[in-house]
């Protein structure tokens, strides 16, 4: 299995290469009122509409980062795609099974997100399910920003 490893603050985290579409640099992002918490915003990309969730917001993990390492990683979320803002991107892996670990079992019952945790070199990754991430609610609340976002660009001065 190959792997692109992010930095969230002081701790590496992994997602599995086909849950990714692309990595793009981090990019002015739009902000939407009334959006939740976690999401900053939307960017257009290539003339879709992309909503961007800040994964440290959304994971609860503190810290800052030197903006200019940020990258957005683009997924898709249950057939939403949306970026996710990460610190930075350190590499894309290949993951045997024998350094795949079940989390444990306290972890399992509160965080669906959490797949596994790798084993590489002396650290340990925390590979996430980028289709579990954001709960149902939360993922029709992306689906209406992105609705609401597109509908406001269509928009014309005679109809305003």
């Amino acid at each position: 299995m190959n792997v692109v490893i992010f930095g969230l603050g002081d701790e590496l985290f992994g997602l599995d290469i086909f849950e990714l579409q692309e990595i793009i640099r981090m990019v002015e992002i739009t902000r939407v009122p009334k959006a939740p918490s976690f999401v900053e915003g939307v960017v257009n990309l290539r003339g879709m509409v992309i909503p961007i969730i800040d994964l440290k917001k959304k994971l609860g993990i503190e810290g800052s980062s030197p903006c200019e390492e940020r990258k957005i990683l683009i997924v898709n979320i249950g057939g939403q795609v949306a970026g996710f803002i990460v610190d930075y991107v350190t590499e894309v892996a290949t993951v045997n099974e024998e350094d795949l670990e079940p989390p444990p079992p306290a972890l399992a019952l509160t965080d669906r997100f959490i797949q596994s945790l790798v084993k590489m070199k002396a650290r340990i990754v925390i590979l996430l399910k980028a289709a579990e991430i954001l709960g149902t609610e939360e993922k029709e609340q992306l689906k209406n920003i992105t609705k609401e976002d597109a509908h406001d660009e269509t928009e014309t001065p005679e109809n305003i």
